[in-house]
């Protein structure tokens, strides 16, 4: 039995368990077991991910270890990197307020903008089929038939795998009842996380999220990113986008457009503090 240290942050209530790599290391546990203990709602901490500090700054200044309540490991995940980016910084591990940090996604540069606010350059999204990936020849507005209901797919990468649709209504529900079965169809081999989208304006959307591994969660922010991405190439929205999710709303900025899409896009919300605790672990 060992006791460790842990912080909890959310990000518009899409909350994570941070280590230090030092208490990490106490558990003598692989982190997709950490993971899957450590995120149980009922019987320890519980999150939607557990967040690693990790000490390997090979070409960047700091690097993290991320994997999902349900023990898969995530390439990407914009209100994580906002909540480990606040964390580094609060704690001096980072002395900078501008920094690159180290994902399976590559290097993704945040920035602390406010006491609770950071911006992320959030890199180029990727289009292309074959690196999304999606089995299909197209991107953008994939014919879709699930249970006698019909859909437009969008697939767009943010590093991780998304799946955008356009609903004039009931986007919650929609995602309730549709984003596992989605999550998981062969057109996806990776799996991929799925927004069902309604559009306010050309600068509002409101975006409810089936995040792959996780369920139903308060808010993403690579979904909000590939949302925006998603609309702004089908000529629904402008280059800047108030994104509304359950948990509360992000801005997103990308200057992109189907003649032009080699743009980073930038995604800026709140990153605030839960609380902080020991926990044991029963190896």
């Amino acid at each position: 039995m060992e006791k460790i240290n842990f912080t909890k942050m959310n990000g518009l209530g899409n909350d994570f368990i941070i280590l230090d790599y030092e208490e990490y290391k106490k558990t003598c546990l692989p982190p997709d077991e950490l993971a899957i203990k450590l995120c149980n709602r009922n019987f320890k901490i519980g999150a939607d991910g557990l967040i690693i500090v990790n000490p390997d700054t090979k070409n960047a200044d700091i690097a993290w270890i991320f994997y999902n309540s349900d023990g898969s490991a995530a390439q990407m995940c914009g209100n994580g990197m906002r909540c480990f980016a606040k964390y580094v910084y609060d704690k001096k591990i980072i002395n900078k307020k501008t920094f690159k940090v180290k994902t399976e996604a590559g290097i993704i540069i945040p920035e602390i903008i406010s006491e609770n606010e950071v911006k992320v350059n959030m890199g180029k999204p990727i289009l292309k089929t074959e690196y999304i990936p999606c089995k299909s020849k197209t991107n953008l507005n994939i014919p879709y038939e699930i249970e006698n209901k019909k859909f437009y797919l969008n697939a767009v990468s943010m590093g991780n795998p998304h799946c955008i649709i356009f609903t004039d209504k009931e986007s919650r529900n929609l995602a309730y009842k549709y984003g596992s079965k989605i999550e998981t169809d062969t057109l996806f081999p990776q799996k991929t996380n799925v927004e069902f989208v309604e559009i306010i304006s050309k600068n509002e959307i409101i975006v409810n999220v089936w995040e792959r591994g996780c369920g139903i969660t308060l808010a993403c922010g690579t979904g909000a990113c590939a949302a925006t991405v998603a609309g702004i190439l089908n000529g629904y929205l402008n280059n800047t986008v108030k994104v509304n999710l359950p948990g509360g709303s992000l801005k997103t900025e990308w200057l992109g457009s189907k003649n032009d899409m080699q743009h980073n896009i930038y995604m800026t919300g709140n990153a605030e503090y839960s609380f902080v605790g020991e926990v044991l672990i029963v190896s």
